[in-house]
């Protein structure tokens, strides 16, 4: 198996890209306000093997949480943003290590705030684009298109404001869209590329569609 060539991008110390190993992640389900839960959460998905941990920023409180998070926690973080850009900008000036941004819930001028704070501190950003967010000019297309276009059309909205530190995802409930929207994104670009299922369900799914749509990815050398 041939693995496609990716840039590198450092989320903390976590080579992620280029001809390192693919990194292992997931996110916490605690609330992240709960400071002791969530680093034992961090510390117990740490033991399972994951690198790299991602946690809800909802609001201002858990915001504040992060700094005390991120310094007990063993691995580098990745603070997971919706709708509140300055949510984001809190995330950064707590230290976290990764930023994950939907594009598509955050107006023009909040993400070039965002992005212009990450650039300065050298952390990296993860455009997650998912069925649900798909940017309006491209609704009319088949999902499957929509999804590419979309995350295609951040990423070169944000490169353009200086930013080359990206990793892309392109997330549906259904394990075929995000296969082929990812499989179809991954040809011509060199952004690392990060997989999952959004909206998996229970236990027995989500690990069935997990297992269906990254494995059949990470067989034609696609993912990072």
């Amino acid at each position: 198996m041939e693995r496609r060539a990716a840039r590198t991008v450092d989320a903390g110390g976590v080579k992620i890209g280029g001809d390192h190993p693919i990194v292992i992640q997931s996110m916490t389900n605690t609330d992240t306000k709960d400071v002791e839960s969530t680093v034992g959460q961090i510390k117990r998905l740490v033991a399972a093997g994951c690198e790299l941990v991602r946690v809800a920023v909802p609001d201002k409180e858990s915001a504040r949480a992060l700094k005390r998070i991120r310094a007990l926690s063993p691995v580098p973080l990745v603070a997971d943003i919706h709708f509140d850009h300055y949510l984001a900008l809190a995330a950064l000036d707590a230290g976290i290590d990764k930023l994950r941004i939907n594009p598509g819930t955050i107006g023009a001028k909040a993400l070039k705030a965002v992005v212009t704070a990450a650039v300065s501190q050298q952390v990296p950003v993860r455009i997650g684009v998912n069925s649900g967010s798909i940017h309006r000019e491209y609704l009319h297309l088949s999902r499957i298109d929509a999804l590419v276009k979309s995350a295609l059309f951040y990423c070169e909205a944000i490169e353009s404001m200086g930013c080359k530190d990206l990793v892309v995802s392109l997330k549906s409930s259904s394990v075929m869209e995000t296969y082929r929207a990812t499989e179809q994104f991954a040809r011509g670009n060199d952004y690392p590329i990060h997989l999952g299922v959004t909206e998996a369900g229970t236990v027995r799914s989500s690990t069935i569609k997990s297992s269906i749509g990254i494995g059949a990815l990470l067989l034609q050398g696609i993912g990072d």
